[in-house]
């Protein structure tokens, strides 16, 4: 096994969008444990890669979205989120954090085979996302308190399917970089 990287998918986010109203509260619920993984992880030199929808603003980058996001009504579903300094941010269009990004190469040039997957919309993004990266051999962890979905019963099944179909781990965020002895 090589290195692990934290994956923070679509956590900037303005939620002006459809759906949004049914995904707040579930986002609400897991800004916590994904603030507790991004924590841990920078604390132990992991890798952290924020892969992040662009909402169709062809012309921004990163910063420009994170200001977006923290000066929307949502900001505070953002704030405990904020990428630092030694953070990677890469660009997506559509739900799969591959689909015609550069991730792949960036992974490969980390030596990073393991990604521990978080953030939103787990029966889309999150599973689209898993889906490509079993097809990579990649190996994937998902932490089901470190997700939020739109559709709760989707979002059940998307684990099932992540574990038993494309051999992801599905655990509690606090089994990750735990700091028991």
């Amino acid at each position: 096994m090589g290195r692990t990287a934290l994956i923070v998918i679509d956590m900037i986010n303005t939620y002006d969008h459809p759906d949004a109203d049914r995904l707040i509260p579930s986002a609400e619920s897991v800004v916590p444990a994904v603030s507790g993984l991004l924590r841990r992880a920078r604390r132990r030199d992991v890798p952290v890669i924020y892969v992040n929808d662009n909402f169709g603003e062809w012309r921004s980058h990163h910063g420009e979205l994170l200001d977006h996001a923290l000066a929307g009504p949502h900001a505070d579903l953002v704030k405990p989120l904020v990428p630092d300094d030694s953070s990677l941010f890469v660009v997506k269009a559509r739900h799969s954090i591959f689909f015609e990004t550069p991730l792949g190469y960036l992974l490969s040039q980390q030596g990073i085979d393991r990604l521990v997957l978080c953030g939103q919309v787990t029966e889309q993004c999150v599973l689209y996302s898993s889906l490509d990266a079993h097809i990579r051999h990649l190996h994937v962890i998902v932490p089901r308190d470190a997700v939020a979905h739109i559709h709760a019963d989707l979002a059940d099944a998307a684990l099932r399917m992540m574990e038993r179909n494309m051999g992801a781990r599905v655990c509690d965020s606090d089994e990750l970089w735990n700091d028991a002895p």
